[in-house]
């Protein structure tokens, strides 16, 4: 059982790692509209929130995904689980809110980041 506990932990910081590289590459592709943005009058808040957004939908989109997958896949799931079910929505909320935190903590670096671009730097960047 510990080793099992050690794995998963691991398999958690692995996804945290691979969510930080896709939002982080998210975040940083549209930096000339956050550079827009804040020109035209958008504060340091309202850019973290819209590239968190951002991030978070990609997020939800995976969640969504990986839950049907998890449907379709119930069968062969539930024999390798002791005392639960496949759909125990304990469990998948557990999961799920795991991942979401994962995903609000793995993005709000990319998204600070973004938010502390200088608009004449993105301006003049094209």
């Amino acid at each position: 059982m510990r080793l099992l506990s050690v794995f998963s932990v691991l398999a958690v910081f692995l996804a945290v790692i691979g969510l930080y590289g896709v939002v982080s590459y998210s975040v940083t592709r549209p930096t000339h509209e956050f550079g827009i943005r804040m020109a035209l009058g958008a504060g340091y808040r309202d850019v973290v929130k819209l590239a968190g957004k951002e991030a978070l939908v990609i997020v939800a989109d995976g969640a969504i995904a990986g839950l049907v997958a998890a449907i379709g896949l119930v069968r062969f799931i539930e024999h390798q689980l002791y005392g639960l079910t496949a759909t125990d929505p304990l469990t998948v909320a557990l999961v799920l809110a795991v991942l979401l935190a994962a995903a609000a903590v793995a993005s709000y670096v990319p998204a600070r980041r973004a938010a502390k671009v200088d608009p004449m730097v993105a301006l003049r960047h094209e």
